[in-house]
């Protein structure tokens, strides 16, 4: 097969295995975001029964642009009123659990024999949740309409805000060994520069720019530019040093 045609290939395998696995869990009665999972293993390059991927690279690319798309999923779903609406119940129960968590990674990481550094990174590991794969779980469960849904999600955005200024604090702590004071507030300013620049673009501007141009624009054109507009807030954002993540969210 041509090189060229490597792409396709590995396309065509990985949607065809995800249908059809995820079939098989709806059948099953089981969540939709399990079977993608599933299929993953199957055609991915570390099983071998079946017919796999011809590049590691390639799955990288296409895990990447579906990272990117289900943020920015969940950035259509956020809404300002809401999280404040419950605002002091998720902000409880997303501080109990992301410190709770913190402190007993880092506990187990030094009953393992670890560094302080390394039981400092498991803790902040495990102390973030999969935003993603839970909201994905409500929706295939039929939850994501139910009251206490609100504070899930709530809980889940301020954890991902949590989660934001932990990995620049420790990104910080990896590279100079110590916590460098000027060096870890530049970074948190950036940050909350980038997340008002943008939320306020995103509230005020864009909104402002679409109703003028509404008469020119189609479901065709207004897709487009969405997609656009959130590849290259990626874009912004890796030239600042964040995440695609935070990006493609915001």
């Amino acid at each position: 097969m041509e090189e060229n045609l490597n792409l396709v290939a590995d396309l065509a395998l990985i949607l065809i295995s995800a249908g059809i696995i995820t079939v098989i869990f709806r059948w099953l009665k089981q969540p939709l975001i399990l079977g993608y999972l599933v299929a993953g293993f199957l055609v991915g390059p570390h099983f071998g029964l079946f017919p796999d991927v011809t590049s590691v690279h390639t799955v990288d690319q296409w895990a990447e642009i579906g990272m990117i798309f289900l943020l920015f999923s969940l950035g259509l779903e956020f809404s300002v009123k809401k999280l404040l609406k419950v605002g002091s119940s998720a902000l409880i129960t997303s501080m109990t659990v992301f410190i709770g968590m913190l402190v007993v990674g880092m506990t187990v990481g030094k009953a393992m024999g670890w560094t302080t550094m390394e039981s400092i990174f498991l803790g902040g590991m495990i102390s973030m949740s999969s935003t993603t794969i839970i909201i994905k779980s409500f929706e295939d469960l039929g939850l994501k309409k139910k009251p206490f849904a609100n504070i899930v999600f709530g809980t889940l955005i301020i954890e991902d805000l949590l989660a934001i200024l932990l990995m620049v604090l420790l990104s910080t702590l990896a590279v100079s060994k110590h916590f460098s004071g000027e060096e870890m507030v530049g970074s948190i300013l950036k940050l909350i520069f980038f997340m008002v620049l943008w939320f306020t673009v995103g509230i005020f501007l864009i909104p402002i720019a679409m109703r003028k141009a509404k008469s020119f624009l189609n479901d065709e054109t207004l897709l487009v530019l969405a997609i656009g507009l959130c590849f290259g807030m990626v874009i912004f954002a890796n030239a600042l040093g964040f995440s695609s993540a935070l990006g493609a969210f915001v």
